[in-house]
């Protein structure tokens, strides 16, 4: 960034903790206890919330409801109505999970001297929440296109005047 920190955003991939056994949820929960321990630098969690767009779920199956028997159609209206109200009442939504790790170097002015120690610290630190992560059964993802990190800092930090992705 401008400011001269180094950045790295991580999108890691949600589990379904709910359908879990209380055995797998014991383990993914001191898997998780042992993340937060072992990460001992700054870290930044963000959440980002996407309602979904279901009409083009709804044509579909409207469309392929036409060319169904009678009984197959009356069941398959039925099941249209029901997620069309329970999406009418839940808003139904999306989520996106990010990490967001940096480095700051210490002295501003030799940042092109150390640019490639702050990168190797941040892959360090990658590759430690990647596999403290993988115990819980998510998977962890780094971004390195900079249209889509430039998207994803300027939804949440709003610091459009701030980026300089290289």
């Amino acid at each position: 960034m401008k400011n001269k920190e180094y950045i790295k955003i991580l999108k890691v991939e949600p589990i379904n903790f709910n359908l879990k056994t209380i055995l797998e949820k014991e383990s993914i929960l001191n898997s998780y206890k042992l993340f937060l321990k072992t990460c001992n630098f700054q870290i930044q969690i963000l959440i980002q919330s996407n309602k979904e767009d279901l009409s083009k779920h709804f044509s579909k199956l409207e469309k392929n409801n036409k060319n169904e028997n009678k009984e197959i159609q009356k069941y398959l209206n039925q099941y249209i109505n029901f997620i069309k109200e329970f999406n009418r009442k839940r808003k139904s939504s999306s989520k996106n999970f990010y990490i967001l790790i940096k480095e700051i170097p210490e002295n501003k002015k030799e940042v092109l001297k150390v640019e490639k120690i702050l990168c190797e610290n941040l892959n360090e630190k990658y590759f430690k929440i990647k596999e403290c992560l993988s115990r819980c059964g998510n998977i962890v993802k780094q971004y390195e296109e900079k249209e889509e990190v430039e998207r994803i800092i300027e939804s949440f930090l709003n610091v459009r005047k701030d980026l300089k992705i290289v």
